[in-house]
Formats: C-alpha cells, sequence, structure tokens
C-alpha cells in the first residue's frame, strides 16, 4: 500500500523553486524522485547527483522531476550546484527531517561523521503526484555508501508506474 508523503518546505540550491515543496512543482510533473544523500563529502553521493544529471531529460521523458537532498547546510549544498550546475532541485536538508520522516536509514549515528562507512545511507523514493494526494510509490534504502539502485532500473519503475 503506498505511503502519505510527509509535508516538507526545503531551501532549494539548484534548479526549480526555492524553497522547494511539492506544491511548488509545475502540474506535469507526475512524478517526483527524490534521491537522498549522505553527506557533502561523500563521493559516491557526488557522482549520483552527476549521473543523474547527464540523464534528467530520461526522467523529463517521464514527467518526472529529480531532486537530491543532502542533510546538510546550504552553503554546503550551494557549492556542490557551483561545481556541478545540476539541471534539477537540490535540496539542503540540515536537520535531516525529510531524510528522517522517509525513514532514510542511519548506521552507527555520531560515528558517521569519521567515515563513509557509518552514518546516513544512501535512499531514493518515488512519489506519484497524479492523484489529488502524492503518495510514496517506491523505495530504495541502500545499507552502504555503495548501495543505490542504477538509473535505469529508477527509469525502469517510472515506465511500470505509468503502464
Amino acid at each position: 500500500m503506498p505511503a502519505q508523503v510527509p509535508a516538507f518546505s526545503l531551501p532549494n540550491a539548484a534548479a526549480g523553486p526555492d524553497p522547494f515543496s511539492l506544491s511548488a512543482l509545475a502540474d506535469d510533473v507526475g512524478f517526483v524522485v527524490l534521491c537522498f544523500q549522505r553527506d557533502h563529502y561523500c563521493t559516491n553521493c557526488r557522482d549520483q547527483v552527476r549521473e543523474l544529471a547527464e540523464r534528467y531529460d530520461a526522467f523529463r521523458a517521464r514527467d518526472a522531476e529529480v531532486v537530491s537532498v543532502v542533510p546538510e547546510p546550504l552553503s554546503k549544498v550551494a557549492a556542490w550546484q557551483e561545481r556541478y550546475d545540476l539541471p534539477y532541485p537540490l535540496l539542503a536538508d540540515p536537520d535531516a527531517s525529510l531524510g528522517d520522516a522517509c525513514n532514510q536509514p542511519v548506521r552507527f549515528g555520531l560515528l558517521g561523521r569519521f567515515s563513509d562507512f557509518f552514518g546516513r545511507m544512501p535512499t531514493v523514493v518515488i512519489i506519484d503526484r497524479r492523484e489529488a494526494e502524492p503518495v510514496i510509490v517506491y523505495t530504495y534504502r541502500g545499507s552502504s555508501t555503495f548501495d543505490r539502485p542504477a538509473v535505469e532500473d529508477l527509469l525502469a519503475e517510472l515506465d511500470a508506474r505509468s503502464a
């Protein structure tokens, strides 16, 4: 059964509405692909945001908006935008409120600040906003810094949901 989407409004360092919320998106956006990153320093996260940018048109062709959420202050998130010039929203979630609301896994709590193998794990949530109330229809929770869904798998999931 699809899960309800927590209400949120977060600062956006890249393209799209600022502050970002689901209600601020255009009506033609049927799906939102929320990619929860680990932190500003994670090299796998940096690779993922660039790969998503390279495939952005494929997501938009499926009426989906990609959104990356980083549990860092806006200043650190803005540094990513300056470096990578992402074509999609890049949100700062400094207190990890949205990550927590979407059950982003955290391994070994505070130790996550000292090693990439601890802390927040990558998570992807797909939201279907085609109905009156948006619902979470897909969740992928990584178990390590390397454990992320492939872009092709996310696109296939969107294709299956649109059929």
